[in-house]
This record gives structure tokens, sequence and C-alpha cells, in this order.
């Protein structure tokens, strides 16, 4: 029954999200980057949140659902366990967004900004794909994929433990994730293809037997990727004018 909610929170994440897209598809856009949905917080974090629900529900499922079964039914716990975690990426969705206005208003006021930003955009992307290659990345990456030895180390009972362990897992995962998703900003978070793709990544690496390599691949066209924006930076999505 948990596998069959957290799949139908992830769908329904991915309809609001998709919504989200369709209903920007056609406005305007300026000689500015558009980072922020126009500056709009609320619709900002409501979108990450839908986005958040649909790309990591599916990979953090094995690791609720095993938390789930030790709960012999309780669920109160188990809803305790998944929002702590949930916490963790809303909180990191508001830094987004502060960072995104930020490279809007410089943007505004600096003309260097104006004309580099797209090249700091792609110098964030190459870092993402090495931070792909590192021990702590593979450290996080390792907690993520193996429940029972998370649950084995991290075990605390009641429901202060429930949060405790929810914020203890996010944190892992965000250590595991944190660059696959920053890049969003400058990549764009209506951009459903590269959404789609980093979720399939994040899929991958974290539940399927071959997720480790996935995770090198993911390396090496993130720093390709990064390199060729900041050589061409019109490469970036989000450039225009």
């Amino acid at each position: 029954m948990i596998l069959v909610v957290l799949l139908g929170f992830a769908a329904a994440g991915w309809v609001v999200f998709l919504a989200g897209a369709s209903g920007r598809s056609g406005m305007g856009m300026d000689a500015g980057p558009d980072l922020t949905m126009d500056g709009s917080a609320a619709f900002f974090i409501a979108m990450w949140v839908a986005m958040m629900v649909g790309m990591m529900f599916p990979a953090s499922a094995p690791m609720i659902f095993f938390y789930a079964r030790t709960q012999r039914g309780r669920s109160l716990p188990v809803a305790l366990f998944t929002l702590s975690y949930i916490l963790i990426w809303v909180a990191f969705g508001v830094v987004a967004f502060l960072l995104g206005v930020a490279i809007e208003r410089l943007v505004e006021h600096s003309d260097w900004v104006a004309d580099n930003w797209a090249r700091v955009g792609g110098l964030l992307i190459f870092v993402a794909g090495l931070y792909q290659l590192t021990p702590l990345k593979n450290v996080c990456l390792a907690k993520c994929r193996s429940p029972l030895g998370f649950i084995m180390t991290e075990w605390r009972d009641g429901l202060s433990g429930a949060l405790r362990m929810g914020l203890r897992h996010g944190l892992f995962c965000f250590g595991c994730c944190w660059l696959l998703f920053l890049i969003i900003v400058p990549i764009g978070m209506m951009n459903v293809a590269a959404m789609l793709g980093i979720a399939a990544v994040v899929f991958a690496e974290k539940t399927l037997p071959w997720g480790l390599a996935v995770s090198r691949v993911a390396a090496v066209v993130l720093v390709l990727y990064g390199l060729a924006v900041m050589l061409q930076p019109e490469l970036l999505p989000t450039v225009t004018g």
C-alpha cells in the first residue's frame, strides 16, 4: 500500500509540474534570464515541491518502503519520516530561488554579469559533473542505495526518531544529488527534457544494479556540456535575447 501511495504522489507531482510548464510555455521572455518564474516565490516553490515529489519519490521509494515495514503498519512514523525528508529539499528550493533572484538582479545592474552569467552556469554544470566522481558523492550514494544498511546504522526509536531518521536520510540524499538539482537554476525550472533526464539519472544511480555506471556516464556528460556552455553560452536553454 505504501508503495502505491508513494508512486501516486510522484505521478501527481509530475502532473502539477507538467501543467505548470505548459502554462508558461507561451509566455514572452525578455532579454535577461528567467531563473525564478519572473520572481514569483510562491510559484517557484510550488513547482519545486512538485518537481521534488515527482523526481525523488520513485528513487526514495525503496528506503521509505523498507522503513514502513519496520513500523508494522503504523502510519504516523512513516509520514513523519517522509515529511522530514521532504523538508530538506523544500529548504534547498528556497536557497535555489534566492540564488536565482540574486543572479537576475546582478544581470540587471552589471554589464559584466549580463555578459558572463551563462558561462558561470556552465561552470556550475562542469563542477556538478566533477562532483559525481568525488568520495563524498560515493559515500552518500552508498547510503541511498542500501536501505538495510541505513536502517541498521541510523535507527532511532519513537516519533522523534522517525523525524531524525528522515532528516538523516534527507541529508544523505541531499549530499548525493544537490548539485544535480542546483544546475536546474541555470538550465531552467520549466525545461521538461532536462528534468526528465535528471530524474532518470537519480532513479538509476539510486536503485538500479548498474547505477554506479550511470553516475559515471552522467559525470562525463555534465563535464562536457559544462565546458561547451562556457565556450558557447547560447547552448544554455535560459539564454535569450
